[in-house]
C-alpha cells in the first residue's frame, strides 16, 4: 500500500497534530506544509525531515500536485476559508475543531463536501478520549437506562494562559470560548444524549479579564512561550491580550429535539482544570470524577440516602499520546477515511451541530439570555452525511 500524501495547512499551535498522520512506508505521510511563518516551516522540517516541501499559501499546496488529502490547522476564524478551498479541490480534508466561527460558514463547508463528494472530517478529538468512550459505553449498554439530563462543569484552570493572551479573546477572531471550548463539550453532551439542541440560552459574564490593564501584543509568540503555572491568582495575569471581548464565565441550558435537558457552565479563572459530566438516566446516573487515564466513573443504580458510595466503580483507560490517546486515534480514523471511506466515530453532522449551539448560545448571552432557536439541517444533507458521505 501506497502512502497517502497529506497537505498541512497552518502549523502552529495545532500544527503537532500532524505529526500523527506522518507514518511513512505505513500508509500516510506529510509531503506538503503550507504556513508563511518561517517558524512553522523550521517546525515541519524537525518533525517531518528535510524532504517536506514548505510553502507560504493554500494556493501554493494545491498548485504542488503533492497531496491527496489535507489536514486544515491554522487559527478558527481561517477554518472555513481554507477547507472550502481543500473541498472545492476534491481532497479529504481533515478540519480542527470548531469548524467555523458562522454557522453560514459551517454550512457552506458542507455544501461544498457533498457538491464535490471530498470526504469532510472534523477534529473533534474527545470523541476518542477514554473517558468519554467508556462513559458512552455505559450508556449504550443501559446501566442508567435512557439518558433524560446532562450536566457539564467544565474548570479551564489555564484559561488565563491559554486563551486571553492571543486572538481567542477576540469576538471578531473567535465568537465566543463556547466554540474554542465548549465545541468539544456540547459534542459530547450530543452524543451521550443521543439527539442535538434545539433550544438554547445562555448568560455569561467578563468577570476578571477585563480589569486586568497588563496587555501585550503577543502575535510574535506562540501560546507554550508565555504559558506558566506560576500566573497565579488570575488577577495577578500578566501580558494579556490588547483586545478582550469575550467572556470568561459562561454558562448555557440546551433543549435536545430528543427531549433531553442539558446545560454547560465554563470558567476560565478556576484554580483546577478539568471536565464533569453528570449524565442522569431514569434509573440511575454516572459520573467521571476525573477525565485522565486512571481515574474514575461512579455509577448510582440504586437509592440512596445522601451522597451515598457509588454501587460500580469504572476506571478509566490510560492511552497513549495527546488528549490521553485521543490525538493519534483521531487522526488515524481520519487516515482511514480519507483512504477508504465508511463510518467514523467524528461526525461532521453533530461538528456543525455543536457550532450551531455555540454561536447561538453566545448571540443568546449577548442579547441578556432571550432563548435561541437552533435551526437544522436539511433532511437530504444530514442523511447524506450520516450515511458515511459515500
Amino acid at each position: 500500500m501506497s502512502d497517502l500524501p497529506i497537505g498541512v495547512i497552518g502549523h502552529g499551535a495545532r500544527g503537532g497534530l500532524a505529526r500523527h498522520a506522518h507514518h511513512p512506508g505505513e500508509g500516510s505521510r506529510v509531503t506538503v506544509v503550507a504556513d508563511p511563518s518561517e517558524r512553522a516551516k523550521e517546525d515541519a522540517r524537525r518533525l517531518y525531515g528535510e524532504d517536506v516541501v514548505c510553502v507560504d499559501s493554500v494556493e501554493d499546496l494545491l498548485a504542488s500536485g503533492q497531496v491527496d488529502a489535507a489536514m486544515v490547522l491554522p487559527p478558527d476564524d481561517a477554518h472555513a476559508s481554507i477547507a472550502l478551498q481543500t473541498l472545492g479541490a476534491g481532497l479529504p480534508t481533515f478540519c480542527e475543531k470548531p469548524m467555523a466561527i458562522h454557522l453560514e460558514d459551517a454550512d457552506a463547508m458542507l455544501g461544498m463536501a457533498k457538491e464535490k463528494r471530498a470526504r469532510l472530517y472534523i477534529g473533534h478529538n474527545m470523541r476518542h478520549m477514554p473517558v468519554v468512550r467508556q462513559m458512552k459505553a455505559l450508556i449504550d449498554e443501559g446501566r442508567i437506562c435512557r439518558v433524560r439530563a446532562i450536566w457539564c462543569r467544565h474548570f479551564v484552570g489555564a484559561g488565563g494562559d491559554f486563551y486571553f493572551k492571543d486572538w481567542h479573546a477576540e469576538r471578531e477572531r473567535a465568537t465566543s470560548l463556547l466554540l474554542q471550548k465548549g465545541a468539544h463539550d456540547i459534542d459530547v453532551i450530543h452524543w451521550l444524549a443521543g439527539g442535538y439542541t434545539r433550544r438554547v440560552q445562555g448568560i455569561g459574564n467578563l468577570a476578571v479579564y477585563r480589569d486586568i490593564t497588563d496587555r501585550r501584543d503577543n502575535s510574535d509568540r506562540r501560546m507554550w512561550d508565555w504559558y506558566s503555572d506560576d500566573n497565579w491568582p488570575p488577577t495577578a495575569q500578566k501580558e494579556l491580550n490588547p483586545v478582550i471581548d469575550v467572556e470568561d464565565i459562561s454558562m448555557i441550558s440546551m433543549t435536545l429535539d430528543n427531549g433531553v435537558l442539558a446545560s454547560y457552565q465554563q470558567c476560565h479563572f478556576t484554580p483546577d482544570y478539568w471536565r464533569n459530566y453528570t449524565v442522569i438516566g431514569d434509573a440511575g446516573r454516572l459520573e467521571n470524577m476525573s477525565d485522565s487515564g486512571g481515574g474514575q466513573i461512579h455509577l448510582w443504580t440504586s437509592r440512596h440516602g445522601g451522597p451515598g458510595q457509588p454501587d460500580q466503580v469504572e476506571v478509566i483507560s490510560r492511552g497513549d499520546g495527546g488528549h490521553g490517546g485521543a490525538d493519534p486515534n483521531l487522526v488515524a480514523e481520519f487516515v482511514r477515511f480519507a483512504r477508504d471511506g465508511g463510518a467514523t466515530d467524528v461526525s461532521a453532522v453533530a461538528a456543525r451541530e455543536a457550532v450551531a449551539t455555540g454561536i447561538l448560545g453566545a448571540e443568546s448571552i449577548c442579547r441578556g439570555g432571550e432563548p435561541r432557536d437552533v435551526p437544522a439541517l436539511p433532511q437530504d444533507v444530514r442523511e447524506y452525511f450520516e450515511n458515511g458521505q459515500a
